[in-house]
């Protein structure tokens, strides 16, 4: 997996959603994990050629594990001349010695976000692109089909009205697989996620569930993110 082609992927689904405009800042928010690095490679490397200037800024919400070492991320943020926040936060405290949540990543979902929403207004940003891939698209979908009883996935592109922030998705377009081969073959500096809820979500099961479908029957996983792109109104290009 090539840079060139993570540009191609990158290119695809900022033109095809209408994600990006002349002037925007957009902020891009940095796990460590290889989605985001990726991410940050593709908008990076967009930023130098596409026909609208924008500009990015990456931000790292730290959520307080004392063993989370962010020094390769911004040793590579300084290499590509990217302006680099890391938001201090207790969130992990508050999750897991305060209230010792059972079912944690909710609740972090929310109080990530909502201190990363308040960095990126205080850096001037009017955009924030995350790191989900074509994976993630569809992994949703299901878990929202089994555990909630409906047909729902984030969408490319979505406005929050009461931050006046819009959020856009570049790499939906993007296999894991081809992020995994990104990452392994030009040795991007990942930095593993300390939570302890790492890798025992629901999340993860559905990933295994749709590992296993896409093994028994393969290519469903593609006919999925169709079916998504022709029924869900959002997704409509």
């Amino acid at each position: 997996m090539t840079l060139q082609r993570v540009l191609s992927y990158v290119r695809r689904a900022v033109d095809d959603y209408h994600m990006i405009e002349d002037g925007d800042h957009i902020a891009v928010g940095i796990s460590g994990g290889k989605d985001s690095l990726t991410l940050l490679y593709g908008l990076n490397g967009l930023m130098r050629f596409y026909p609208k200037h924008f500009t990015i800024h990456a931000v790292t919400v730290d959520l307080g594990f004392q063993n989370l070492n962010l020094e390769k991320i911004k040793s590579l943020c300084q290499e590509l001349k990217i302006d680099y926040t890391i938001v201090k936060t207790d969130i992990a405290d508050i999750i897991f010695n305060q209230r010792k949540e059972t079912n944690p990543c909710s609740l972090c979902a929310k109080m990530r976000k909502g201190a990363l929403n308040e960095a990126i207004k205080k850096a001037g940003c009017n955009k924030v692109a995350y790191a989900h891939h074509k994976d993630d698209v569809v992994e949703t979908m299901l878990m929202s089909l089994v555990f909630e009883g409906r047909i729902h996935t984030f969408n490319p592109v979505t406005y929050l009205d009461r931050m006046d922030l819009t959020v856009i998705r570049p790499l939906i377009y993007m296999n894991e697989a081809d992020v995994v081969g990104f990452v392994n073959k030009f040795q991007i500096p990942v930095v593993k996620s300390p939570c302890p809820a790492d890798g025992n979500t629901r999340r993860e099961y559905i990933k295994n569930v749709l590992k296993n479908l896409n093994q028994d029957t393969p290519g469903v996983k593609a006919r999925m993110f169709t079916a998504i792109q022709n029924e869900l109104k959002e997704w409509n290009r």
